[in-house]
């Protein structure tokens, strides 16, 4: 079947993770960052995803935006940066405004151009999804942003992956389904979904038992790969 369907998820895939930090680092009132905030964001990220398959195994589901402000606690302990109230609040008001990465609004026009359906299927709550597609002004550019919060369990739980056929009312092979997560991208592989893999940090593939159909480097060759 022709691809119709195009869905990216959010995070590290549309939108850059370590934006927040690397602006903060770059502001007068929080250069106690300027050299540290590439850890503070590395970490920040992995445990933001640690706790979210954790909850998801232990039957523990919260807000996705618990989970980010969790993970963003645990990185500034580790930074050192434990108790610095005012650095905690400019990081998570910056990640209400992620930037987009370069490629991403001629991609996805291009997608539409075509006449093929696009949205996010994300782990981020709907207004923090809200929040970053308004700040990156693709909004005119997407169908659709779904949540996990519909459905009360984080990717790469197949309910999940469930909601894109849901709305569109498309078969599985119609998907081509976009992510920056190795694993979630292989998930999706095995849901049924034809992949791809936008691996940014040229890191090796994961050792699980299903891998990615197609690895990039980023997004710019995505509208041929779906036949736009």
């Amino acid at each position: 079947m022709p691809i119709t369907t195009c869905v990216f998820d959010a995070y590290g895939t549309l939108f850059d993770v370590a934006a927040a930090a690397r602006q903060a680092a770059a502001e007068p009132d929080f250069a106690a960052i300027k050299d540290d905030w590439p850890q503070i964001a590395e970490h920040w990220r992995l445990k933001q995803l640690q706790y979210s398959w954790l909850r998801a195994v232990a039957d523990a589901h919260t807000d996705f935006w618990e989970v980010t402000q969790n993970g963003l606690d645990w990185a500034l302990e580790k930074t050192g940066h434990a108790g610095d109230a005012p650095l905690r609040e400019r990081l998570l008001a910056l990640y209400w405004e992620l930037q987009a990465y370069p490629e991403v609004p001629k991609m996805l026009a291009a997608l539409k151009a075509a006449g093929l359906n696009t949205a996010i299927l994300s782990n981020g709550s709907p207004d923090m999804l809200q929040g970053a597609v308004a700040s990156a002004g693709i909004g005119d550019v997407l169908d659709s942003c779904l949540s996990v919060q519909s459905v009360g369990i984080f990717k790469p739980d197949a309910r999940v992956y469930d909601l894109v056929g849901q709305q569109f009312g498309c078969a599985k092979d119609e998907v081509l389904f976009v992510s920056s997560n190795g694993w979630d991208a292989g998930a999706a592989t095995g849901y049924g979904f034809t992949t791809a893999w936008v691996n940014r940090g040229g890191d090796p593939v994961d050792r699980l038992p299903w891998t990615p159909k197609h690895v990039m480097s980023d997004l710019t060759g995505i509208p041929e790969l779906a036949g736009a």
